[in-house]
């Protein structure tokens, strides 16, 4: 049975309590290296590896730039950085966001997926949206094995629910039942329960999108019944993610316009007292006419519905 030693692990909302519950179970003698990936404010100190290390018995410390992976230690990706898995080292970059994040979970799953192939364990536990999806379908792809919080009893079930859409897991357990498992698996005692998936050729299709962050031109990324859309820079969306970036996109555009129509009216009439007629009158009218437009936008703003993709 092929070794399981490689243990990336996916959280975001509720990720703290699930991550302690999840490595209190294991003990020091573990003979695996787990990668931790949870969605963190960008510049501001994680304290995750201390609040990890004194969960339980293995050590905990923040991931680092061309670090060693030892089995027996918990590695934590630090803020504003995606965590790269390579052949027996670490790597940190500050690239391109992907899912609107760094660091993403998916970068994680699939570098590791790439470096390791059948020796990965992936794992996703409660958070919002569907960061993870990918980057598990991708250790599946290449033999690894897929492990899904069961959304029922995740605080937040949108990644685990989004995975199960599309990922075939191999193990859908409660964070209670965790620990057992990846001993079982990193002893050799269990495997994989379903095939790994066929390879499948990605193919690009040009969009009329722009990139959310950078407003470049938009590619949707196909492999096999997967989609991604990424821009030119390198910002990756899942479809979810899209319409989400896109709808707060939106909103801010429409509050920008406001603004500049609400500042376009005050400024005509400052400038109104300036000129005779019938420039004056020009003015004036204009500035009322900006201020029903702004006073339009307002009205869409105050009206606009929210929406859940869950």
């Amino acid at each position: 049975m092929a070794e399981h030693d490689i243990f990336v692990i996916g959280a975001s909302a509720g990720g703290v309590e699930a991550l302690q519950e999840l490595t209190s179970q294991l003990p020091s003698s573990f003979p695996g290296s787990l990668l931790v990936v949870m969605h963190l404010l960008p510049r501001t100190r994680s304290f995750l590896p201390e609040i990890l290390g004194r969960s339980g018995s293995l050590p905990a410390e923040q991931a680092t730039d061309g670090g060693r992976l030892q089995h027996g230690h918990i590695y934590v990706a630090p803020p504003d950085h995606h965590l790269l898995v390579e052949r027996d080292h670490m790597h940190l970059n500050r690239g391109p966001k992907e899912q609107h994040h760094r660091p993403c979970i998916n970068v994680t799953l699939r570098s590791a997926a790439l470096a390791y192939s059948e020796r990965v364990t992936g794992i996703l536990l409660t958070g919002e949206l569907d960061d993870g999806t990918a980057g598990l379908w991708e250790v599946k792809r290449r033999g690894g094995i897929a492990i899904v919080q069961n959304p029922e009893s995740a605080p937040f079930p949108s990644m685990p629910l989004s995975a199960l859409r599309e990922v075939e897991a191999d193990y859908i357990v409660d964070v209670s039942e965790m620990g057992a498992l990846l001993m079982r698996l990193a002893n050799g005692q269990e495997g994989r329960r379903s095939v790994p998936m066929e390879v499948a050729m990605e193919e690009r299709r040009l969009t009329d999108l722009t990139c959310p962050d950078c407003r470049g031109t938009i590619w949707e990324v196909w492999r096999g019944k997967n989609r991604e859309y990424r821009c030119r820079v390198g910002h990756t969306y899942s479809p979810k993610a899209m319409f989400a970036e896109h709808f707060a996109a939106q909103e801010k555009a429409l509050y920008a316009a406001m603004v500049a129509l609400e500042e376009g009216a005050s400024l005509a009439n400052r400038l109104a007292d300036n000129f005779e007629l019938p420039e004056n009158e020009h003015l004036r009218a204009e500035a009322q006419e900006r201020e029903k437009q702004a006073a339009l936008i307002r009205k869409i703003l105050e009206e606009r519905s929210s929406f859940s993709l869950d």
